[in-house]
């Protein structure tokens, strides 16, 4: 009877199909989640597609209802390169974005390694008061905003441009949460060894911050070059003029020629797709970091 009992699992486990770890269930739920998540990335996708495969359209077949041209041509592109100083609006759009960028990540860092890691009386009261201009969006701000800049004679100017968007509180909280997490042994010893608080900051704080400023940097530069706003209300000067601005002046131009509108957004958006092709894995490293689930 012993020798039945201990017999009786092995041989009923041995009838059962055996699941390997990590399969996958085709329930209905999971088909139906399938579904809408395919839907959803084909509504994502279709219009990146429809600008792409129109930018490589002739004038005539650009406002037609077939996706796929009948003749490829790129005279779009060489267009808007030799008849409009697209070429200037993309290396203006260049030059504020990679230095907000820099500036911002250093003046960011620096200041949330003091509200992490330094000790002083209203610590916290600070660090709410930036937190809280997250709250704040830019409509709210925009007057007071160039009223400041036009009070200090910076309407434009490459100054005008950079010096408002440097600050960003979502930097100083994802770099703060960053430094929470390390380790306090490693100041401690560094302390130990006569080192200040700046070559603890230098030589090990941003070392250790590297794929979390990578990511910060995608974000920054992102958001600046596609900035509109700000620098359609702080410039008027076409040698000034951003990419994203360049666009909107063009469409307003070539209304009915739609071939060429749809190059200058293809090649303002190659910069954006880029980044995040060579930087999705920072950006993913970044949100694990930063803990948010």
């Amino acid at each position: 009877m012993v020798a039945d009992t201990l017999t009786r699992p092995a041989a009923a486990t041995a009838t059962e199909p055996r699941r390997v770890r990590g399969e996958r269930r085709w329930t209905r739920r999971n088909v139906a989640l399938l579904v809408v998540g395919v839907i959803l990335g084909l509504g994502t996708i279709f219009p990146l597609v429809w600008m792409v495969v129109g930018a490589f359209k002739t004038a005539a077949e650009v406002n037609s209802s077939s996706l796929i041209p009948s003749e490829i041509t790129f005279d779009n592109f060489r267009y808007v390169f030799t008849q409009v100083p697209f070429l200037r609006y993309m290396l203006n759009s260049l030059f504020v974005a990679g230095l907000v960028t820099v500036l911002a990540l250093w003046f960011h860092s620096m200041a949330a390694y003091a509200l992490a890691r330094l000790r002083f009386p209203g610590r916290e009261t600070v660090f709410l008061l930036i937190f809280s201009t997250l709250l704040v969006s830019l409509p709210v701000i925009l007057i007071p905003t160039f009223v400041v800049i036009r009070t200090l004679g910076l309407v434009d100017s490459y100054a005008g441009l950079v010096i408002p968007a440097i600050f960003n509180a979502f930097g100083i909280f994802l770099l703060r949460q960053f430094y929470i997490s390390l380790p306090g042994e490693l100041e401690e010893a560094a302390l130990v060894d006569g080192a200040g608080y700046w070559r603890i900051y230098r030589s090990i704080i941003l070392p250790l911050s590297r794929p979390i400023m990578a990511a910060l940097a995608v974000f920054f530069f992102l958001a600046n070059w596609n900035s509109f706003v700000w620098p359609l209300t702080i410039t008027s000067n076409p040698d000034l003029r951003v990419v994203q601005v360049g666009i909107a002046t063009f469409q307003q131009q070539y209304v009915s020629d739609w071939n060429y509108v749809l190059a200058a957004a293809t090649v303002a958006a190659l910069p954006t797709l880029l980044m995040f092709f060579f930087f999705q894995k920072q950006i993913v490293e970044s949100i694990k970091t930063a803990g948010f689930k």
